[in-house]
């Protein structure tokens, strides 16, 4: 049983709404630690990577990559965390955090092994560009970098242009897309399970399916979960909220197969805002679906 390290990165540079900075440490105040320790893990939190507030910086408003230079640095400083962390043996588990933290983790992961699959468990594509966002914020832009598109300097972050394989990435939960991100989803050739293809097939299809892509040929499997994948009525705390989204069995079903693959490597959980949320439930829902995703069982 591999030994966990907790990496916190509260950054809010790549949203549009103010908040998820304190996701990690909802996350943590909702029990991460001791619950994956009464599941028999060795778990050491590493605290947070400093991250500049958008106050400390000057930010051009017409800028389709909104705080460039900041996202680069955090995401430079969690890279090289997270190739410690594995090549020492053990599992990362980064806290959001704006979901363009996973440009770190996922360079991270390439640096130490550039053959794994993503599973990206969200409501939004997160493959745009500095051509097709329509906001700026670079966390819908995190998986387009890590397949090699968009901005050079993110892109060639760690040293390698390609962090993971299009044929080994499955978005999974997805329901809100742009539509030039869409053109660019297909054109890299990446799986892509609608909430409506999760509602004719099932989860349990759906998520056979998605591990088999990203096991093929690869050493395992990096999961970015993005907690407005869950729908609102679970997870209210998140800074984009789409209806219609996974339930709260779907999303425990979809942890728990991921468990029993024997596949996992390494995780992200972003996106939990406190200040929209109601009693820390989301916070709450994360701790619940990383206890799943590590073995938890009803029997």
């Amino acid at each position: 049983m591999k030994e966990l390290r907790i990496i916190g990165v509260p950054s809010d540079l790549g949203q549009g709404r103010r908040g998820v900075d304190m996701g990690p440490s909802a996350i943590r105040y909702a029990g991460l630690s001791t619950a994956l320790e009464q599941l028999g893990y060795t778990v050491k939190d590493l605290g947070n990577i400093n991250v500049p507030t958008p106050e400390m910086n000057e930010l051009n408003r017409n800028s389709k990559l909104r705080y460039l230079h900041e996202v680069k640095e955090v995401a430079e400083n969690l890279s090289a965390i997270i190739r410690s962390v594995t090549e020492n043996g053990h599992l990362p588990i980064v806290l959001g955090g704006d979901h363009s933290i996973a440009i770190g983790s996922l360079a991270g992961m390439a640096q130490s092994s550039q053959n794994y699959g993503v599973i990206w468990f969200d409501a939004h594509g997160d493959m745009n560009t500095a051509d097709t966002t329509p906001s700026g914020n670079i966390h819908g832009m995190p998986l387009a970098v890590s397949l090699g598109y968009g901005d050079p300097s993110l892109v060639a972050l760690g040293g390698l242009t390609q962090k993971v394989q299009a044929k080994n990435v499955v978005l999974v939960g997805i329901r809100s897309i742009d539509s030039d991100e869409a053109n660019l989803i297909r054109e890299a050739g990446i799986r892509c399970y609608t909430m409506a293809e999760i509602d004719r097939r099932g989860m349990a299809e759906v998520m056979a399916e998605a591990i088999q892509i990203a096991t093929d040929g690869t050493d395992g499997i990096h999961l970015s979960l993005d907690l407005d994948a869950l729908d609102p009525m679970f997870a209210p705390g998140v800074g984009t909220p789409v209806n219609g989204g996974v339930t709260y069995r779907e999303g425990h079903l979809a942890m728990e197969m991921l468990a029993a693959s024997g596949a996992l490597v390494s995780v992200d959980v972003v996106e939990v805002n406190p200040i929209l949320d109601d009693g820390n439930r989301t916070a709450q829902m994360a701790v619940e679906l990383v206890e799943s995703l590590f073995g938890k069982t009803v029997l």
